[in-house]
């Protein structure tokens, strides 16, 4: 019964973590009129938060699998009834930096959800499921959208003391629902670090992460300001609208992890990729509030889509170190909505438009489009090499002329010759002489009339020692029907033909 309970129970601790996490940017517009705050200072106000909740990400995801969601969620909740306190008592500019950066702890507890929950499902559901934890990200929407409401009607300061009666609330529920008996994983973090740092999937997956995870913190952060600047909308209508953003980019999260249980993950990301590109150049030629609303929508669909491709590809490539991948690439997507917000204002300061901050989106978009081409790319060769190194039968590939190119494993192990005795050589080296000339004059003509031939041969492996194959040679041809090189299987039939012969007799 605990166990079933993990997921909705991790899902709504992501909710108020990242509910807490956003409370200063939900209500900067109320702040702001009673705290000084210089104009080229707000992005940096808003984004603090993020820092540490990037930071944090790696050691809390470390520590999930060390001492179990439920303790990690517990203390993480423990330790923000502090920075919230303080900040519903804040005066000053300082008063929200510090405050702000604490409240990071709320958007860190995220890699806490991704490490544990993956110990309770198969891996082909690890997509949907963390796609599903992954809507706790409506958390900010929650955020966003009811916390200047209550702030009209009680004021931003006793708004924020509201979100410490949640945080105890939730500090209770992980000490009675969270599970005691979770898997435990105690892999020293440094001996986890020496094990993934120099995979380059991690890099690009953490790349990819940045730019959807990182987008949606961004848009989340600096739209409810941008739009009352930027198109003069009051207060909760920019609320809202951000609202639509979140929600919109949250449920499509799970329904992105779904995709990419039952399709290619990278052929997805492709897809999101290109639409990012498009929809970060349509929003850096400044349009209108409908074709503004157009691009963001569509960046919140990408966002949610490649937000949960990305956790269904971490688990599957990164098994034993799931906890530390899931904490650097979740920590990548974090510090990728803290640059945007602080870049758009220095350029938008300098320039007095935000156009060329969203042109670098879409090149940096485009840039993720390419690489995870070549990496769909990659993976179907690795796949094509893996089959042809582990593969019990011998496989020959010749070129046109009949030199030896490749061998897999299992030629070697059958013929005793190693690979860099052969290539380069002739087959004939494994003729045993049992064989008449026509019958090989026969073979290679049935492979250029018919493309391939099949049967048995005496050949005779390294020791001299002769044995009988069963061998299949296929021609593989381009484009204009050319043979281009030639590719042979065999198998061991010696004995099968032995005890055939004994069977006889």
């Amino acid at each position: 019964m605990v166990k079933r309970l993990q997921l909705p129970l991790q899902t709504l601790n992501l909710v108020v973590g990242f509910m807490v996490w956003v409370i200063i940017s939900s209500l900067m517009p109320y702040i702001k009129e009673d705290i000084g705050i210089p104009a080229d200072r707000l992005a940096m106000v808003t984004a603090i938060p993020v820092v540490l909740g990037s930071v944090l990400r790696i050691p809390l995801g470390y520590y999930a699998n060390i001492f179990g969601a439920r303790i990690i969620f517990m203390v993480s909740f423990i330790l923000l009834l502090f920075p919230v306190y303080y900040i519903s008592e804040a005066s000053s500019y300082a008063d929200l930096i510090i405050g702000g950066l604490f409240l990071g702890i709320g958007g860190a507890v995220f890699s806490v959800g991704v490490t544990s929950l993956p110990k309770y499902y198969p891996k082909e559901k690890l997509g949907f499921i963390n796609g599903i934890y992954g809507m706790g990200n409506i958390g900010t929407a929650i955020s966003t959208f009811s916390a200047p409401i209550v702030a009209t009607q009680i004021g931003w300061t006793a708004a924020v003391k509201l979100y410490l009666i949640l945080l105890l609330i939730f500090i209770v529920l992980n000490l009675i629902f969270g599970d005691r008996h979770e898997t435990k994983v105690k892999t020293p973090i440094v001996e986890q670090i020496k094990g993934v740092y120099k995979n380059e999937k991690m890099w690009f997956f953490s790349l990819f992460y940045f730019i959807t995870f990182g987008s949606f913190v961004a848009f989340t952060v600096y739209l409810p300001n941008f739009l009352v600047s930027n198109f003069e909308l009051d207060k909760v209508d920019a609320g809202m609208r951000t609202a639509g953003f979140i929600a919109l980019a949250t449920f499509m999260r799970p329904v992105g992890g779904w995709l990419a249980d039952r399709f290619q993950p990278l052929f997805l990301l492709i897809g999101t990729f290109a639409t990012y590109t498009l929809a970060a150049i349509l929003l850096a030629f400044s349009p209108s509030i409908g074709l503004y609303t157009v691009g963001s929508l569509a960046i919140a669909v990408c966002a949610g889509i490649g937000n949960g491709v990305i956790f269904k590809l971490v688990p599957f490539y990164f098994n034993k170190q799931a906890g530390i991948v899931n904490g650097i690439v979740s920590m990548m997507g974090g510090l990728g909505g803290f640059f945007p917000p602080l870049m758009l204002s220095a350029i938008h300061s300098l320039t007095g438009q935000y156009s060329i901050g969203f042109m670098l989106l879409s090149q940096v978009a485009l840039a993720s489009l390419i690489i995870v081409v070549w990496l769909y790319f990659q993976d179907r060769l690795a796949l094509s090499a893996e089959v042809f190194a582990s593969t019990g039968q011998g496989i020959l590939v010749t070129d046109v002329t009949g030199t030896i190119k490749a061998v897999n494993p299992a030629f070697s192990k059958l013929t005793g010759y190693k690979e860099e005795e052969v290539i380069g050589k002739n087959p004939n080296i494994l003729k045993s002489g049992r064989q008449p000339k026509a019958f090989y004059s026969e073979m290679w003509q049935a492979i250029k009339n018919q493309g391939m031939w099949q049967g048995g041969i005496w050949n005779r492996r390294k020791n001299g020692e002769e044995y009988l194959q069963w061998l299949n040679i296929s021609a593989v041809k381009d484009e204009t029907g050319e043979d281009i090189r030639y590719v042979g299987t065999f198998s061991d039939i010696t004995e099968q033909h032995r005890k055939g012969k004994e069977l006889h007799s």
